[in-house]
């Protein structure tokens, strides 16, 4: 895999104790390098958002922009880890006294990150070429991949998401809304957009086949597809069939409304 860094200094604001109390310090960190086709691009954020988009080219181009303002950016790493699923990047904290085990960026759901009194925020930008899954996971902070062209996911805790990709679109979060737009429609087993304080919508292509569960506690349910009940029916859960069924989608929030809309 070839690949590129660079890192620069973008801004430091300090001179008197008034600047110092509300200055800035931001740094850069730029990536790029080749993924196969079928691989996947995971960016692993905990504080700050994660927005990606098409790549013009063959390679995934990201860069993260570290700021804080009691702590020092240029203490929290950028790692990138290679391994045969594709490249994961985390934003990897010192890891603070006391601390159970060390920070470590790992592929997936595995790695331990503790940002215990550190204050800085990396915002994520990256560029994904075609035929590349794209995986984002962050804390607190928004994702938004849009215009992607194979399977994509998005994860977080405090912000909104947002997947668009003519592949497959999972995310989940718990304070935000879910906007989630897929140009295809064969996942195996089920799949899953959850929230808790959030609306969610979903736009699936006209031929899908799915058996729905949708369930809200405040708020409503809306389906541009016919579907046909198979089972509880009411304005905050429905279980039914859109088409012939097979293929399982759940929709879940507690504080908002489901949308499911038709597309192509």
């Amino acid at each position: 895999m070839r690949r590129s860094f660079s890192l620069g200094i973008l801004a430091l604001a300090a001179a008197t104790a008034t600047a110092l109390a509300t200055s800035t310090w931001a740094e850069e960190f730029r990536w790029s390098g080749a993924v196969a086709p079928g691989k996947a691009v995971e960016v692993k954020g905990i504080n700050g958002g994660i927005e990606a988009s098409p790549a013009s080219g063959g390679e995934v181009e990201l860069i993260a922009r570290k700021s804080g303002r009691r702590s020092d950016p240029s203490q929290v790493e950028i790692k990138v880890v290679e391994h045969g699923g594709g490249v994961t990047i985390c934003a990897v904290y010192p890891t603070p006294a006391g601390a159970a085990g060390p920070n470590e960026c790992l592929p997936g759901s595995g790695g331990h990150m503790n940002t215990r009194d550190n204050d800085v925020k990396v915002e994520f930008t990256v560029r994904v070429p075609e035929g590349v899954r794209f995986v984002g996971r962050t804390v607190n902070g928004g994702v938004t991949a849009e215009g992607l062209s194979a399977d994509a996911e998005a994860y977080s805790v405090n912000g909104g998401v947002t997947v668009a990709s003519s592949g497959l679109a999972r995310a989940q979060t718990v304070n935000g809304s879910i906007t989630a737009t897929m140009g295809r429609a064969d996942w195996t087993g089920s799949l899953d957009l959850k929230t808790v304080n959030g609306s969610i919508t979903v736009e699936l292509p006209s031929s899908v086949s799915a058996r729905v569960e949708a369930k809200t506690v405040n708020g409503g349910i809306e389906s541009d597809f016919p579907l046909t009940v198979t089972g509880r029916f009411g304005p905050r859960r429905v279980s039914g069939t859109i088409g012939g069924g097979g293929r399982d989608l759940r929709l879940e929030t507690v504080n908002g409304g489901i949308h499911i809309r038709q597309g192509r």
